[in-house]
Order: C-alpha cells, then structure tokens, then sequence
C-alpha cells in the first residue's frame, strides 16, 4: 500500500468513526456485564468466520455502544431483543 494510498484509507476509518459514534470495545464478560444493567436490551448479532466460527455483538447502553466478538456464542439474557445480522462492520476493526 503506498503512503498516499494509507493516507487515504486513515482518513476514510477516521470519517467512519466520526459518523458511527463512539463504539465500545470490551471483552464478551463485560458485553455480558452491560446487557445485565439493561432492562431491555437490544442486541444485534452476526456470526461467521472464513477461518472459524466467529460471533459478532453490538448494543447500546446509556447512549454508548458496546461491541464484542466471541469464538462461542453468548448465553444472551431473554429478556433481550435479537437481531441477526449478516455481519457487523466496525471501521477500524481488522
């Protein structure tokens, strides 16, 4: 990748944060820990993987979003609101 060529893709990442919020990355224990404090929590979920089974989370909490991945699904709460995805996408997340 050339200089200019980084340069361009850094900025690209930098304008995706900016539209998307902040995003939270924690371990699967505390994505748990966040769901426990809502009192109807709405998850978005997407799994997958070209080299194992990978899983996806992404909620919001107190106006912050949280996001995780886990090589095993989660033991959600059931009082949580599912929503599959196809997959979660998170601008600077390689």
């Amino acid at each position: 990748m050339s200089t200019s060529t980084g340069a361009v893709h850094a900025a690209a990442i930098a304008e995706a944060i900016r539209a998307s919020g902040t995003i939270i990355n924690v371990p699967p224990e505390g994505f748990l820990e966040v769901l426990r404090k809502s009192e109807s929590p709405l998850v978005v979920v997407a799994s997958g993987g070209l080299f194992g089974k990978k899983c996806d989370y992404l909620t919001s909490y107190k106006g912050l979003c949280f996001y995780t991945r886990s090589g095993e699904a989660l033991q959600l709460p059931g009082r949580a609101e599912i929503v599959n995805a196809k997959k979660i996408w998170i601008p600077g997340n390689f």
